[in-house]
This record gives C-alpha cells, sequence and structure tokens, in this order.
C-alpha cells in the first residue's frame, strides 16, 4: 500500500487557506492510497475550540469527503468538531472514497496546555481497515502513552496526527519509532510546520517500518512523505520473531 504523510505549514484559523494548501499537497504526489493529514490540519491546533470549531458534518469533513472520491484515496486527519449537544472533540477522520467515514476521539488531551478544559476525551480505541491493512487512529499526545497504543494483534498499523511543537521535537522523534519497534507495526506518523501565537513547529513527519527504521521530512520544511506498507514483510518478521505472544497485557508494579 502507497501512503502519503502530508508536513503541512497550518495557517492559523483560516481553514479556507489550509484546504488549498492540504489539496495542493495531495496533488503533487498522486497515486497514493491514503493521505495523512496533521492534527487540526484546517485550523491550527485551539485549545479553545469556540470560534474555529466545525461542525460535526461541517465544511472540513465535506472537503475530506470529496478528496477521497476525487482520488480513490482514504483521506485521514483531526479536526476540532462541535457537536450536537455542544460539546467538542478532537476527531481524527478516516474517509474512505465511497464517503463512508469511521472516526477516532482524541483520549490523552493536553492537560498541560488546557485542552482538556473544552474538550471532551474520547473513550474508545479506534481500528479502521483499508485495503487488507488495519490502522491504529491516535493523536498527538496519545503518542506518550505506550499502553494505550499497545498492539493486541487489532492493526498493523499506527497512525498519528500531530501538532507538536519543536520544543517537545526530541520526544516526537524518539516515541514514534518506539511505537514502531514495540508494536512490531508501521508507524504514520504526520506533524506540522510553522507558527500559530503558542508555538513553532519543526516537522519531523515520519514513516517507519517495524523495525524502527525510518524515513523523515526534512524540516521546517511543507512538503510530503510517501512510503509503502508491506504486509508479506511484515507478517513474515512477526512469524520470525513472535515478540507480541510475549507482551505485558497489563502489568501494575508496587512499591
Amino acid at each position: 500500500m502507497k501512503v502519503t504523510l502530508i508536513q503541512q505549514d497550518v495557517v492559523w484559523a483560516q481553514p479556507k487557506e489550509n484546504m488549498i494548501r492540504a489539496a495542493r499537497a495531495i496533488a503533487s504526489d498522486p497515486g497514493s492510497d491514503l493521505y495523512v493529514l496533521p492534527e487540526m490540519w484546517n485550523t491550527g491546533f485551539a485549545t479553545k475550540p469556540t470560534a474555529i470549531a466545525d461542525s460535526e458534518n461541517g465544511e472540513a469533513l465535506q472537503w475530506m469527503k470529496q478528496k477521497a472520491a476525487e482520488t480513490g484515496a482514504a483521506i485521514v486527519g483531526s479536526v476540532a468538531t462541535r457537536l450536537g449537544d455542544g460539546t467538542y472533540r478532537n476527531r481524527c477522520y478516516f474517509v474512505k472514497p465511497s464517503g463512508e467515514t469511521e472516526y477516532y476521539d482524541k483520549h490523552h488531551l493536553f492537560t498541560y496546555g488546557g485542552e482538556n478544559v473544552h474538550y471532551t476525551a474520547g473513550q474508545k480505541r479506534k481500528v479502521v481497515e483499508w485495503k487488507g491493512v488495519r490502522f491504529l487512529l491516535l493523536v498527538c499526545y496519545d503518542l506518550r502513552f505506550p499502553i494505550w497504543s499497545r498492539n493486541h494483534d487489532d492493526y498493523d498499523a499506527i497512525i498519528y496526527v500531530g501538532s507538536w511543537p519543536t520544543k517537545r521535537h526530541l520526544a516526537w522523534r524518539t516515541l514514534v519509532r518506539a511505537r514502531a519497534i514495540e508494536n512490531q507495526c508501521y508507524v504514520l506518523a504526520a506533524n506540522r510546520v510553522g507558527n500559530d501565537p503558542q508555538s513553532n513547529y519543526t516537522g519531523g513527519t515520519t514513516f517507519v517500518d517495524p523495525y524502527g527504521r525510518d524515513m523523515e521530512c526534512p524540516d521546517h520544511t511543507e512538503t510530503v512523505l510517501t512510503g509503502t506498507i508491506d504486509m508479506d514483510f511484515l507478517m513474515r518478521y512477526q512469524k520470525k520473531f513472535p515478540l507480541l505472544r510475549e507482551r505485558d497485557e497489563s502489568l501494575i508494579i508496587r512499591i
């Protein structure tokens, strides 16, 4: 499966401009089966979503459906979403060319930055199947929590959509590789570049294979990264070195 990760310079609170940029990035690398956008790709990461949030079936999701239909590929990315009950979710959509849409609501809200004040955390993991590959959907801060990310033989690849700032860039680079190695899976990690009112962003968009071998976008560059998910290779590796059979399902250490 050919996948393209989009390292986008997200313009603060300008959805239409960000749709133009995302469309340009997708068009620059035709023929992929999957395109992955960063966290809150249409607005930038906002801890106070009132002014920028989209509705559940709003403009951002409609754009994703249109692009999926046009390209014949799945489109993934998170959007600040206002639900009908007035609550907000950081919602990662996985949109297929048919218009079928599945989603994951970010579980680990970034409390250090106040994301938990206005958003409601999701409580369920989400695995989506597309063209014979099972994808676990996760968002940004989820990366720091290995138990939530644990492979229970229920996925083949993790998608992380991020808005991870420069000052914590080393953690991003380290953890995306760790999650691939410990879970014997591919990791598709799309992070943004540019600036917003709170932070600046280096990028580090990365495609990692189950051995931890990686390809990475150049820093501070709006660009795309293309990789291939090889399911035959993945199955051979997991069979040869059955690490996942020995995983700790749950372990609490008491001192």
